[in-house]
């Protein structure tokens, strides 16, 4: 399935906080644990590197600050290829950091970013460059629960009608509860999405934030905006839903690792589809060879698949495709 718009092919701004990270390593609850691991942990940069693995021109805007942390944020995120010339050191307010906490519950998450030099970003970056000269802004639900400066930014940057845009907005609702603590998530963040050109969403995270009986029909009912919805179901597939109608592609099996970062990987995989003209169901396939990724690794970020590789993926006939969803544990070298 084609569908009748898509984003004009060019560079990609992705706008939002990324923190130093600190987990377990080996992977056990935190008070358990005598060494931690440090990385980096941020949404919307890990959109921008993998777009950035795919070929495609990726910006990433925010703020650090100027401190250890932040100099390894920044240089994490250009050692993947992003352009980071725009990312602002602030001499002021400190560098996110969040604490991972496994258990046999799952993993906890403790945030130290109140007061942050990315809770500061506001809608004055959305003048002049890299905007100007983007093809695509790509927004989390998660900068505008950062602080009311960060709101207005979102907010801004969709109150402008589609039509009458620069560029497009891709909006992913990434909804994050503990940064919601006033309970304002589910009116915000529907209001939000409904702006955006393209939204993705989890089916449960629409189903957590907007009634628990929602199927994808009712998330489009609910979210009627956007030019190109997603609705992302687990580990089951995801359904893209365009004025012309909607398509579904299942999801790859494949030994999981931890499934943090696998959303925001599957956002790029999708978002560069789109960009270089692919049909939507290829585009939903090149999200989920991309989601596979993250999944494989510890980290928010692993390797892709050869071009040559990803490429036969995305040629597989519907029935290959299905039949191949237990195969990519070969596919991945492993």
């Amino acid at each position: 399935m084609t569908a009748s718009w898509r984003p004009a092919p060019g560079r990609v701004v992705c706008v939002g906080e990324t923190m130093a990270a600190l987990a377990p390593d080996p992977p056990r609850p935190l008070a358990e644990t005598a060494e931690l691991r440090l990385s980096t942990a941020g949404a919307e940069s890990n959109v921008a590197m993998y777009l950035a693995d795919h070929g495609v021109p990726a910006v990433w805007l925010s703020a650090v600050g100027d401190d250890p942390f932040g100099h390894r944020v920044r240089a994490t995120v250009a050692a993947a290829g992003v352009d980071v010339s725009h990312v602002r050191t602030d001499p002021h307010r400190h560098t996110g950091l969040l604490v991972k906490d496994p258990g046999p519950a799952g993993t906890r998450v403790h945030y130290y970013r109140a007061g942050s030099a990315a809770s500061a970003l506001d809608a004055g970056l959305l003048a002049g460059e890299p905007l100007r000269s983007a093809a695509l802004l790509h927004l989390t639900g998660i900068t505008p629960a950062l602080s009311p400066a960060c709101r207005d930014l979102v907010d801004r940057a969709l109150a402008t009608p589609p039509a009458d845009r620069p560029y497009a907005i891709s909006f992913d609702v990434n909804h994050r509860a503990a940064l919601w603590p006033d309970g304002t998530a589910p009116r915000v963040l529907r209001a939000l999405a409904d702006r955006a050109d393209i939204v993705l969403v989890g089916l449960d995270e629409a189903q957590r934030l907007w009634g628990e009986d929602l199927t994808v029909a009712g998330v489009r009912d609910l979210v009627p905006g956007p030019r190109i919805l997603v609705v992302k179901d687990g580990a089951r597939d995801a359904t893209a839903v365009t004025a012309d109608g909607s398509c579904t592609v299942t999801a790859l099996r494949t030994t999981v690792v931890e499934p943090v970062g696998a959303g925001d990987a599957f956002a790029a995989g999708f978002l560069a589809g789109l960009l270089r003209g692919d049909p939507l169901t290829r585009a939903l396939r090149l999200g989920h060879i991309t989601a596979v990724s993250a999944l494989r690794v510890t980290g928010d970020r692993g390797p892709l698949p050869g071009p040559a590789e990803t490429e036969r993926l995305l040629d597989l006939t519907d029935g290959d495709w299905e039949r191949h969803e237990h195969g990519m544990d070969h596919v991945f070298g492993q």
